[in-house]
C-alpha cells in the first residue's frame, strides 16, 4: 500500500452545501432558513435577555449569595483524625508532618498539618504538628503521650 492508494471510506466525506446560490442549487431564495421570524436575520440571538417571551435564563437562575470577599492568604490544612494516627503508628512513636505523609495520611504534603480528635487514644504518642485541636489533646495527655506544636 502506497500513500496514493489512500482514500477516506465512501460516504465518510461531504462536500459543503453552499447555500444562497442560485435557485438550480436547490438552496437558493431564502437559504433553508424559512420566511420571516427572527431566525431568518441575519445576525439573529446572541442576547440573553431575549427569549421570545420565556424569563430570561439569567433571571431563571439563583441568587449568588454570600460571595462576598475571600481572603487570599487563607491556610488550608490538612486534617488528620486520632483514629487514623491510631491505626497506623505504635506506642511512642513520634508523629510529624514527614512521618504522616510518609504514611500516606496527607493529601498535600506542602500545607501544615491539623490533629483532629475523633477516634481514642490507648498508648502514648509525642505529637509535633503544626495545630492540634483541644480534644485531640486532651487525648494524647491523658494517655500519656505529649504534643509540641510546630511554627
Amino acid at each position: 500500500m502506497k500513500l496514493h492508494d489512500l482514500s477516506p471510506n465512501p460516504g465518510s466525506k461531504q462536500n459543503r452545501k453552499r447555500v444562497g446560490r442560485g435557485i438550480s442549487a436547490g438552496q437558493g431564495k431564502t437559504a433553508g432558513r424559512g420566511t420571516k421570524g427572527e431566525g431568518s436575520r441575519s445576525g439573529q440571538g446572541g442576547h440573553i435577555y431575549r427569549q421570545g417571551g420565556n424569563l430570561p435564563f439569567y433571571r431563571r437562575l439563583p441568587f449568588m449569595r454570600g460571595e462576598g470577599f475571600s481572603p487570599i492568604n487563607t491556610v488550608e490544612y490538612n486534617e488528620v483524625n486520632l483514629d487514623q494516627v491510631v491505626a497506623v503508628f505504635k506506642a511512642d512513636a513520634v508523629i510529624t508532618p514527614e512521618a504522616l505523609a510518609g504514611a500516606r495520611l496527607l493529601r498535600d504534603s506542602r500545607n501544615p498539618v491539623v490533629l483532629l480528635g475523633r477516634g481514642e487514644v490507648t498508648f502514648p504518642l509525642n505529637v509535633r504538628v503544626q495545630r492540634v485541636s483541644a480534644g485531640a489533646k486532651s487525648k494524647i495527655e491523658a494517655a500519656g503521650g505529649s504534643v509540641e506544636i510546630l511554627a
